[in-house]
């Protein structure tokens, strides 16, 4: 077909006007990203919490119909009070041993026991421990002066991570109180990210996206931080009981280790053994040391459980994206991660089904033909 030198005038100036409207929508697209970005970890927050806390507003909606502000105002409330006393109670724990602590240290109430000859003995280092480990029981004032730049930079370090905590936990309340409003609006928050997700992947997977990001959220909440959670009111019931130095920082040190997926038997074995070791083998150094491994071990038994119910993906898959949202993305890449390799899982293998009417390896002719069939019932 031959093109007249005004058609491809026409052409031209199609062409320009849609390269500007394109580029228009970018700086636009581009300006709106600048505006919002302070705003997307309270959102995306916001966000995780209205999705994980709607279910309690959807079983009080019984009671209390055509109330949807008053039942989220009162979630939230009850969820500031069940959020602040534990979080006030561990900061005055923490502070209580950071204070107990240093007290010891100026007192010289801290003891280092003389080490066993036998450490000198060890392979490679065992001299330099035992020199160290030496100098620490009979001059322990001498040994902190002696690292004093490693330990200014390691306070540092722990007092920027204390600082990051507390706005951490002021986003986090804020970000409770835009949830309330989500859940408030939860019936055309969900019709608004039916559309959203119908608009990018199809009008045929818009709802099963919807459903499965919740399902994903909800079920990281519970398998992830709400095991954390159990584990650390747990341990730290057993540090109290025992009267441990430091229950509060060590109960802490759990959360967070659980929150990070690692086992927290790094923190519960250590703390036996030096029970052990001060208080002597037994009866009540052996309850406890039974009653605080096997809690730390009760990841391995709620893990399976709660983590992935309800998701239509296998649980490793949420369990990967977990943790490698965790390593990319901290807490929030901790929701984000397996929401996204769930949502990549589901259209992936969806995308490998719907093929066209061939004989896949393995299957029968019958077989590709009630495939077809059940593919046309779907389209209609």
């Amino acid at each position: 077909m031959l093109t007249t030198p005004r058609t491809q005038q026409a052409l031209s100036r199609q062409m320009l006007d849609v390269l500007i409207r394109a580029g228009l929508i970018a700086v636009l697209a581009i300006f709106c990203f600048r505006i919002f970005v302070p705003f997307l970890n309270l959102m995306a927050w916001a966000l995780i919490l209205a999705i994980t806390l709607y279910p309690l507003q959807v079983r009080l909606r019984k009671r209390l119909p055509d109330r949807e502000g008053l039942i989220a105002t009162l979630i939230i409330a009850v969820a500031f009070c069940v959020i602040l006393v534990p979080t006030f109670m561990l900061g005055v724990a923490v502070a209580d041993s950071i204070q107990h602590v240093m007290a010891a240290f100026r007192s010289g109430g801290i003891q280092i026991p003389p080490p066993d000859e036998s450490v000198a003995q060890w392979p490679l280092v065992g001299e330099r421990v035992y020199a160290f480990w030496q100098q620490g029981s009979t001059d322990l004032m001498g040994l902190a002066h002696k690292f004093a730049p490693q330990l200014k930079e390691a306070g540092l370090v722990v007092l920027g991570t204390v600082t990051g905590l507390g706005a951490g936990l002021v986003i986090f309340f804020v970000a409770l109180v835009v949830a309330g409003l989500f859940m408030a609006h939860g019936e055309q928050c969900h019709v608004n990210a039916v559309q959203i997700a119908s608009r990018i992947s199809g009008p045929g997977n818009g709802e099963t996206i919807a459903d499965l990001c919740t399902a994903t959220i909800r079920a990281v909440a519970q398998g992830v931080v709400g095991i954390a959670f159990i584990q650390m009111l747990l341990i730290g019931i057993g540090f109290v009981a025992m009267g441990i130095p430091g229950a509060g920082l060590l109960a802490l040190a759990v959360l967070l280790i659980g929150i990070m997926q690692l086992p927290a038997t790094l923190i519960t074995i250590p703390v036996i053994a030096f029970v052990m070791v001060t208080e002597g083998i037994s009866v009540a150094t052996i309850v406890f040391a039974v009653y605080v491994f096997v809690a730390g071990l009760a990841d391995n038994v709620l893990k399976p459980l709660l983590l992935g119910r309800g998701v239509a993906v296998p649980m490793p898959v949420v369990l990967i994206g977990a943790l490698g949202g965790m390593v990319s993305g901290g807490v929030i890449g901790l929701f984000i991660g397996p929401v996204m390799l769930a949502v990549g899982y589901q259209l992936f293998w969806r995308w490998v089904r719907d093929q066209p009417a061939a004989t896949l390896p393995g299957e029968s002719v019958d077989a590709v033909a009630s495939h077809s069939a059940a593919r046309q019932v779907e389209a209609k």
